[in-house]
Parts: structure tokens; C-alpha cells; sequence
């Protein structure tokens, strides 16, 4: 798919990957770029800083009344929507690093409202609209954790892979509507989320900037691709992964011993 003429929707657009997806689609030519962040002064500044057509909205993506919200103010005030983008995310990690499920249940929920229901709110008020109009495009950024793991979060992992599992459900089942998904799986970036966070599994093959991330996405966009893979060693890892489950399994255990946080 092309951005140019297209009005676009980022959630989770007042920092990180977000706002790298907003800059990028603004200079791609979409006619309305709408910067959408629970944190609503963050949100303002990135649409005031790309200038032209980008607006700012206020919403928390977990509640399906404002995604549902922030679609039908869209469309009524710059347009048709023709590229959603669910970017809005957050990182847990196991508070005892020795028990898999010791992450609190208020975590758990968010962390699946965030990584999963945020998609499914979108795809519910948007699939009746593109098919509607002929077609549109999902981006949901999910993340490296979603295709292999994410040592140390449990709450992270669990619902990155979820989230995998309906965007697959939404490309199958909606291409001959001329409905497109992609996913961007990267692995460390430069955000508030990594900084900080002893994450030595995820660093191990560098930091990505934003920017060059929202690079990769609009690549993986203009070839139609499903699966967006800033870091290409992700693909090798998969790849194997699925060719020896039980010793990816083994490769990981050790891994996690090497990581093991300091005490």
C-alpha cells in the first residue's frame, strides 16, 4: 500500500515508534496524520511539531467505546480512514524472575487489553468500513516477543503471541476484502519501554532508532508484506524455532541463565 492521499491513525503516537510512524507517514503524503496517546499533551506536541494536517486525539485504546470514538471523530472530520496503526503497548516483567506467573493480575489484564482487545476494538468499528469502501490496511505493532519470547515477561510474551494469533485471523479471513494487515516485530528500540530495562536477550543485536524502524514499516507496507522485521536476524531465529521446537526451547533455558539479573 501507498500513504500518499491516505488519512492515517497511529495510537500510542506521542512517543517512541509512534511518534517515528507519525513523522514518517506525514512526509509520505498522507493528507491527515491523526497522533493518538492516553497522555493527550504528548499528543498535542507531536501534532503541533509535524504541523499541517496532523491533529491530536485523547484515549486509552483498552476501552472500546474510544477506539469506536476516535474512528468516527476521524472520519467525520478529515476522512476515510485508509491506514490504522495499533502501536499503543506497554513492557512487564515478572516481578520474581524465578516464578513464570508472578506478574499481578491488573498487569495481566492490561497488558492483554493493550496487546490484543486494543486490536480487536479496531478491527470491530473498521472492518465494516473498509469493506464497505473497498478495502483498507491494519498495522499492528506487536514485537520479536510475539514470534519467539521475551525472557523475564511472562505478561509480555503471552500477549504479544496473541496478538500475532488475531492478526493472522484478520488477514486470512479478510483479504479477498481487500483488507490488508501487516505486523512490525522489532526487537530492541530506542523508546521509554527498553531504557532503563536490563533486557541483555534483546539487546544482543542492537538498538534500533525509531525513525529507522518507522523506515522499515514504510518499506514493508509499499510490498503489501504482513510480517515487518527491522531486525533480520529475527527471521533466522524463527526459523529455527520452528524447525527444532524442543531445541530452541533448550537454547533459550540457557540464555536465560545468562541473563540472569544481578542480585
Amino acid at each position: 500500500m501507498t500513504i500518499d492521499g491516505k488519512v492515517v491513525v497511529v495510537t500510542g503516537g506521542g512517543a517512541g515508534i509512534g511518534k517515528a510512524l507519525c513523522e514518517r507517514f506525514h512526509r509520505d503524503g498522507a493528507i491527515a496524520v491523526v497522533v493518538v496517546d492516553r497522555d493527550g499533551v504528548r499528543a498535542k506536541e507531536v501534532a503541533a511539531a509535524i504541523g499541517g494536517t496532523a491533529i491530536a486525539m485523547t484515549g486509552d485504546v483498552t476501552i472500546q467505546a474510544d477506539v469506536t470514538r476516535i474512528v468516527e471523530e476521524t472520519e467525520s472530520r478529515v476522512g476515510p480512514i485508509g491506514l490504522f496503526c495499533s502501536n499503543a503497548g506497554v513492557l512487564f516483567t515478572d516481578p520474581d524472575w524465578d516464578d513464570a506467573s508472578s506478574d499481578s493480575v491488573e498487569n495481566w489484564m492490561r497488558g492483554w487489553g493493550l496487546h490484543v482487545m486494543a486490536h480487536v476494538f479496531a478491527a470491530k468499528v473498521l472492518i465494516p468500513r473498509f469493506k464497505a469502501r473497498g478495502g483498507g490496511h491494519f498495522l499492528q505493532t506487536i514485537s520479536a516477543a510475539g514470534l519467539l519470547s521475551a525472557i523475564g515477561g511472562g505478561v509480555y510474551s503471552t500477549t504479544k503471541h496473541a496478538a500475532i494469533g488475531f492478526a493472522e485471523h484478520l488477514a486470512i479471513t479478510h483479504r479477498e476484502d481487500k483488507i490488508g494487515v501487516s505486523i512490525l516485530c522489532p526487537q530492541a528500540v530506542d523508546t521509554d519501554m527498553i531504557r532503563g530495562a536490563d533486557k541483555a536477550a534483546a539487546l544482543k543485536d542492537g538498538v534500533l532508532s525509531p525513525a529507522a524502524v518507522a523506515d522499515a514499516v514504510a518499506t514493508g507496507l509499499r510490498e503489501d508484506r504482513f510480517l515487518i522485521l527491522p531486525h533480520p536476524d529475527v527471521l533466522g531465529y524463527f526459523q529455527k524455532k520452528a524447525a527444532d521446537y524442543d531445541r530452541w526451547i533448550a537454547g533459550m533455558v540457557r540464555l536465560r541463565a545468562a541473563t540472569r539479573p544481578s542480585t
